[in-house]
C-alpha cells in the first residue's frame, strides 16, 4: 500500500484554500463549497480539503517536508504566517517547525532526512 492522498475536514473551503496555496501547495481540483485538492511539489502525494459543519478539536497533525526548511519557515513568516515554533532540533533527529491552520489542525514543517524512515532505533 502506499499512502498518498489524505483530506482534512475544515468549515470554510474556500478560505482554507488560500492558507494552503500560500503555504505552497498546488491546487489541482476545485468544487465549493464543498472540496478542493492539492498536490505537493515534491512526490506524488495529493491532499484534499472537505467541507465540514463539525468542529475541529485540534486532533489531526499533517507533516510536510521540506529539505530546506529554514528557508521556507523564512518566506512563510515574510508572507504573515505565525508559528506556534520556529524551527529547531529534536531529539527524534527531526527539525521542526509548528503552525495551525485556519480550523486548528497543527501543521509541522520538518527535515527528517534518512531519519524518518531509517532512525538509530529502527525495528530491523
Amino acid at each position: 500500500m502506499n499512502l498518498n492522498q489524505i483530506t482534512i475536514s475544515v468549515a470554510d473551503v474556500e478560505k482554507s484554500i488560500l492558507f494552503y496555496e500560500n503555504l505552497g501547495l498546488r491546487l489541482i481540483v476545485k468544487s465549493l463549497p464543498n472540496y478542493a485538492r492539492f498536490e505537493c511539489l515534491n512526490g506524488e502525494t495529493t491532499f484534499s480539503l472537505h467541507q465540514s459543519s463539525i468542529p475541529n478539536n485540534g486532533g489531526t497533525w499533517l507533516y510536510f517536508e521540506n529539505e530546506n526548511l529554514d528557508q521556507k519557515v523564512a518566506e512563510l513568516l515574510q508572507k504573515g504566517f505565525v508559528f506556534e515554533e520556529l524551527p529547531n532540533d529534536k531529539p527524534w533527529f527531526w527539525r521542526e517547525a509548528r503552525i495551525k491552520d485556519l480550523d486548528n489542525n497543527q501543521l509541522i514543517l520538518f527535515y527528517a532526512g534518512v531519519n524518518r524512515k531509517n532512525p538509530p532505533w529502527r525495528i530491523h
